[in-house]
């Protein structure tokens, strides 16, 4: 008896140790510092990264010209698991970073990139919009990175019925109307989720992919009788990318949007709403967008890459914005990085930024940056 319970045991811690070996948790993330010398100024609350629609676009704004500044806010934190359950694979994972953002811009504070889970078709939390190109990111240091690409996390509700070679996928994502100062004191009015579908074709050259997103923004004001005014409208937009493998090493990073009332989907610059009438009569209006990014990475050989492009984001403004309202942004940045190893990468960019007004007032940085970057994992050893 006493021998058919200790196979009885050996048999269970088997199979217990047989199921954890196939759960996988990874801690990971990288410390990182970034030396910048900025010959010109912007934000100072933005000054960690180049921003254009954080120029100033008059003389002495945020003071005089010349800034270095060293921050560790790219510095980044994550846990991330994979356990069979059903005969499909549970991922989770959840990180953050340094950057603050909304009451903590400018500050190194803890800020949510990612909490989500994903089984099977289904996935559910924060993550990358299902509008947006994940691998349309160029290889560079910069964190905020090109204006005129579609860039942001949100939280979701997805379903991919198709994944491989063809990948479709729609999801619910969480709405948020950025609102133009023209609008006055209203607030922002969410009746229902943006709505978002994405066909990506996958190749051994690369891929392309066509996106699109509805979205129903609006406006009220709190206080008021029937929080009047108020108005809705209808925004959308469509987003073509592309990554194009050249000669194994290299990458051709494209991608084209347009639309009504998206620049909240927009990695920087430009307004969702704007008032179109006057304060007496006041109705809004989804502004017109348009962003493109053309970038190159290349790879000189295993320890060397460079990274050179530009992209540009353009509003439509309605006439009734004021005069400095944002209406297109520049950047632009070449670089050189050095990879001794998996776990370390050091290099330096050289970036420009320009804004210009509604009024055509213009304002421009430039600045070169140095990156220190030490990555680790749990997982590095196995």
């Amino acid at each position: 008896m006493t021998s058919k319970l200790k196979v009885l045991g050996a048999l269970s811690l088997g199979m217990l140790f047989s199921i954890h070996a196939r759960a996988e948790l990874e801690v990971y993330g990288f410390a990182q510092l970034d030396y910048i010398q900025d010959f010109k100024r912007v934000d100072p609350l933005w000054e960690a990264t180049l921003r254009p629609s954080k120029i100033p676009t008059q003389n002495d704004q945020y003071g005089s010209d010349g800034q270095a500044v060293l921050s560790p806010r790219q510095s980044r934190l994550g846990v991330q698991g994979s356990t069979p359950v059903s005969e499909k694979e549970l991922k989770t994972r959840l990180e953050v970073d340094m950057f603050g953002v909304g009451k903590d811009e400018g500050k190194v504070s803890l800020r949510l990139r990612h909490a989500y889970g994903e089984w099977g078709p289904v996935l559910a939390g924060q993550t990358w919009s299902n509008f947006m190109d994940v691998d349309g990111f160029p290889n560079i240091v910069d964190y905020w990175g090109p204006t005129g690409m579609v860039f942001i996390r949100t939280p979701q509700i997805r379903y991919t019925p198709l994944a491989g070679e063809n990948t479709v996928s729609i999801a619910l994502e969480k709405p948020c109307t950025d609102l133009d100062a023209s609008l006055g004191a209203v607030q922002m009015d969410n009746k229902f989720p943006d709505v978002s579908a994405k066909y990506q074709r996958n190749s051994e050259w690369g891929h392309v992919a066509v996106a699109g997103i509805a979205r129903y923004l609006g406006f009220d004001t709190p206080g008021a009788a029937g929080a009047h005014p108020q108005d809705h409208k209808m925004g959308w937009g469509v987003n073509v990318s592309s990554n194009f493998v050249i000669a194994m090493a290299d990458k051709l990073i494209m991608s084209a949007v347009y639309g009504d009332g998206i620049a909240n989907y927009m990695n920087d610059g430009g307004t969702d709403l704007a008032a179109d009438g006057p304060p007496g009569d006041l109705q809004a209006k989804s502004v017109p967008l348009f962003g493109w990014v053309a970038y190159y990475d290349h790879r000189w050989n295993e320890a060397w890459a460079t990274s050179l492009g530009y992209s540009r984001t353009e509003e439509n403004n309605t006439s009734f914005q004021a005069a400095n309202a944002y209406n297109f942004g520049e950047y632009s940045s070449i670089n050189a990085l050095f990879t001794p190893d998996k776990h370390i990468l050091m290099g330096a960019e050289f970036l420009y930024g320009a804004r210009q007004d509604k009024n055509g007032d213009r304002g421009e940085d430039y600045r070169v940056q140095f990156t220190f970057k030490y990555l680790f994992s749990s997982l590095a050893a196995k």
